[in-house]
C-alpha cells in the first residue's frame, strides 16, 4: 500500500445500547421509508379499520360504556373526547383487546381485538404508560422493533429519540424518568414498530411545547403513510388536525361527525354540566403548552 493512499476504514455496526446519529427528518409531504408499513396489502384488508358493534362493558353496579356502535374507515384521523370516566379509555382498552368487553365485538380490519392478527396491525400506547424495571429506552426500542420483525430498526428508533428530545438519554431506564420524559420514551416505542392503526390515550399530558409539536408531527407522519388514527385527548387543539370527532358522554356517544361542526368545550362537560377537564385545558393552554395550531 502507497504510503500517502489512507487504509481503508470499517465501520462496525453500532453496540445495541447505542443508537446511530438522528437522521435529518424528511421535508413535509415526503415518504419516510423508515416509518411504519402495512402488516399486509391495504387491498385485501376489508374497508373499516375498526368495527364496534354494540360494545359494552359493566361492573355490575356501574355503567363504563353503553352499548356502543361505530366503524372507523381506513386512513382516518379520529379525535376522541369525553369527560373523565365518559369511557374513553374502556374503548380504547377494548379495541386494543386489553379489557373484554361485557357485549358485543370490536374488529380491527376484520379481525376480533386482542387476536395475533388485530395486534400485529395495531399500536397502543396508554395514558399511564409503564416499562420493564432493568431495560433501558433503547433496550426497550430493540425488544419492541425486533419482536415485530424488524431487523434494521436502529435508524428509525434514533430519528424517534432524536425527534422527542431523548437521544442522550437512550442509555437510561425510563422507570427513572419524570412524568414528561416517561411519556415521551412511551411515544417512541409506539412508533418504532410498523402498525396499520394507532390507538392514543391522552398522549399529551406531562409533555412540554416542544414535545407536543414533535408528537402532532409523528401522528402527521403516520398518516401521510396511510395509518388509521384514534386519539383519545383532552387537549381541545389537537381536534382541528383531524377529520373526524366522537364525544363520548356517561358511555355513550354524544357526538359523531366533522370537528368543525362541533361545540367541543360543551361536549366535554358532564351531563351535570361540569367540565374539570376544561380546568386543565386553561391552565396549559394559558402556559403556551398545547398542541401547535397550524399558523405557529
Amino acid at each position: 500500500m502507497s504510503p500517502n493512499q489512507p487504509a481503508k476504514r470499517k465501520h462496525p455496526q453500532p453496540p445495541s445500547r447505542h443508537p446511530k446519529p438522528p437522521s435529518q427528518r424528511p421535508a413535509a409531504g415526503t415518504a419516510n421509508p423508515q416509518t411504519a408499513t402495512p402488516a399486509e396489502p391495504k387491498a385485501k384488508r376489508p374497508p373499516a379499520a375498526l368495527q364496534a358493534s354494540k360494545v359494552a362493558k359493566d361492573y355490575g353496579d356501574a355503567v363504563a360504556l353503553a352499548p356502543l356502535s361505530l366503524r372507523v374507515e381506513d386512513r382516518q384521523r379520529v379525535a376522541l373526547i369525553g369527560h373523565n370516566g365518559s369511557g374513553k379509555t374502556t374503548f380504547l382498552r377494548m379495541a386494543a383487546g386489553l379489557l373484554e368487553p361485557s357485549d358485543g365485538t370490536v374488529t380491527v380490519y376484520g379481525n376480533p381485538a386482542g387476536s395475533l392478527e388485530a395486534r400485529r396491525s395495531l399500536s397502543y400506547l396508554a395514558d399511564n404508560p409503564t416499562f420493564y424495571e432493568d431495560l433501558s429506552v433503547w433496550e426497550h426500542l430493540e425488544y419492541v422493533a425486533r419482536m415485530h420483525g424488524l431487523a434494521d430498526w436502529q435508524q428509525r428508533a434514533a430519528d424517534l429519540l432524536g425527534d422527542l428530545g431523548l437521544y442522550e438519554r437512550a442509555d437510561d431506564l425510563p422507570n427513572s424518568f419524570s412524568r414528561g420524559l416517561k411519556q415521551k420514551a412511551a411515544i417512541a416505542i409506539a412508533f418504532v414498530r410498523p402498525f396499520d392503526v394507532l390507538l392514543v390515550d391522552e398522549p399529551f399530558v406531562g409533555l412540554d411545547s416542544p414535545g407536543k409539536r414533535a408528537l402532532v408531527t409523528l401522528f402527521d407522519d403516520a398518516a401521510d403513510q396511510g395509518a388509521t388514527l384514534i386519539v383519545a385527548t383532552h387537549e381541545l387543539t389537537f381536534i382541528e388536525h383531524c377529520d373526524r370527532l366522537i364525544a363520548l358522554r356517561d358511555g355513550a356517544v354524544a357526538y359523531d361527525g366533522i370537528p368543525s361542526g362541533a361545540d367541543s368545550e360543551m361536549l366535554v362537560q358532564r351531563s351535570d354540566g361540569y367540565a374539570p377537564e376544561l380546568d386543565h385545558v386553561a391552565t396549559e393552554t394559558a402556559g403556551g403548552d398545547r398542541p401547535p395550531t397550524d399558523k405557529e
